[in-house]
């Protein structure tokens, strides 16, 4: 019966999705169609007392219409969990969102507080982080002292999901009550900030070591906190997570190289490029498909990718069977993702390499038909067929 349920449900949400396209949440999209803060009236920075549910309803929509706009992987990836869960992701996604925004955009947060860049807290905060980089910020002083502010009282909203005051940010409300629901460790979460403060002070990594420390701060930490959600019993599960998310950067790393670059960033370890000769030079110049040790060095690049890939689907069988189809859908983008860059020869300089829309449909319908649908004495034909390439391997 749970079964059927859950199966006219996901062919209601895919249904319906066309029609719910472009339409506005009720008091959060403004006339531009922009995503707008239903509490942005409130001159204070947190409730004295619990907000009412129908609050902390509005927060979650809130931070499931973010997920739609700035995620549609992730949101392709989670919208057929039970409603809980799937609102619960939506809180964790919009937390990492905004602070990505923050670090690396033109966000500006709400309340940073009463005195900005001069608060003596955020001061020394900042006095702390620079003798712990021993060097200078990577980007202009203003912008720099702007954005750590911001990062520094973002952990200060943090810390209302762990006590009993409540934020008036409707993105900390609702991650507040999945907090409590999953018992997530706020450790990710600060982990998560600090990778957004490194990428403030570092611009290039001399080693595959150090990069994989960035991966798990910005992308490990996420499969940590979504297996919270999910639920598992076996601990290897957590193993298992922090591959998900180092092979999910890697191939994001490597996707990027090309706008990284108009940045002034290098992810890819310094060492590895000098060893393949390729000169961060020609990095620069765009000229390194012209460079014939760019290819090969693609190759191994993903080939060690996908050693974390084979790691990532040992978590699947360690979640309830309810819960496997989210985390198989993600592998599964990515995984199409990196064979795209494969197939192109390692171009990822001509344009961004992304999935199109119904290829997304797709890959969300037929992993869920796999882990949601197909009886299990089937798997090994399906297993057979995506050998070939004609299903994805999940």
């Amino acid at each position: 019966m749970v079964l059927t349920k859950d199966t006219v449900k996901a062919v209601s949400i895919t249904a319906m999705e066309a029609l719910r396209e472009g339409a506005a949440f009720i008091g959060m999209t403004g006339s531009q169609n922009e995503l707008i803060d239903p509490f942005e009236d409130l001159n204070a920075p947190i409730w004295e007392t619990a907000p009412p549910e129908e609050l902390l309803a509005l927060a979650y929509n809130y931070c499931e219409e973010l997920t739609i706009r700035e995620a549609g992987n992730f949101h392709h990836s989670f919208k057929y969990l039970p409603d809980e869960q799937r609102l619960a992701m939506c809180a964790v996604y919009a937390f990492c969102r905004r602070a990505d925004d923050i670090a690396d955009g033109d966000w500006a947060d709400r309340f940073p507080g009463s005195l900005g860049e001069l608060d003596p807290e955020a001061e020394t905060y900042r006095e702390r982080l620079e003798e712990l980089y021993a060097k200078d910020s990577i980007i202009d002083e203003d912008s720099y002292k702007n954005k750590l502010t911001q990062l520094f009282f973002f952990r200060k909203k943090l810390s209302t999901c762990y006590n009993e005051l409540s934020s008036t940010d409707p993105v900390f409300l609702a991650l507040k009550d999945t907090v409590k629901q999953y018992g997530i460790d706020k450790v990710y979460f600060d982990d998560l900030i600090s990778g957004m403060e490194e990428d403030l002070f570092v611009n290039r990594y001399k080693t595959f070591d150090d990069l994989y420390l960035y991966c798990y701060r910005v992308a490990s930490v996420v499969g940590l906190m979504c297996i919270e959600i999910y639920g598992y019993e076996d601990e290897r599960a957590k193993r298992f997570a922090e591959s998900w998310g180092i092979f999910m950067q890697l191939t994001n790393v490597l996707r990027d190289v090309g706008e990284d670059i108009e940045r002034d960033r290098v992810y890819l370890p310094l060492e590895e490029l000098k060893s393949n000769d390729i000169e961060e030079s020609g990095l620069m110049e765009g000229k390194v498909q012209l460079n014939k040790h760019w290819e090969p060095y693609v190759k191994e690049y993903a080939k060690r990718a996908r050693t974390y890939l084979k790691e990532a689907r040992k978590l699947l069988p360690l979640l309830p069977k309810r819960a496997r189809y989210s985390p198989a859908a993600m592998i599964a983008f990515y995984e199409k993702i990196l064979a795209r860059i494969l197939r192109q020869q390692g171009d990822v300089f001509t344009e961004r390499i992304r999935l199109s829309k119904p290829q997304k449909l797709f890959l969300a319908a037929t992993v869920y038909i796999k882990y949601r649908i197909l009886p299990r004495f089937l798997s090994s034909i399906w297993d057979g067929v995506a050998r070939v390439g004609l299903l994805p391997k999940v």
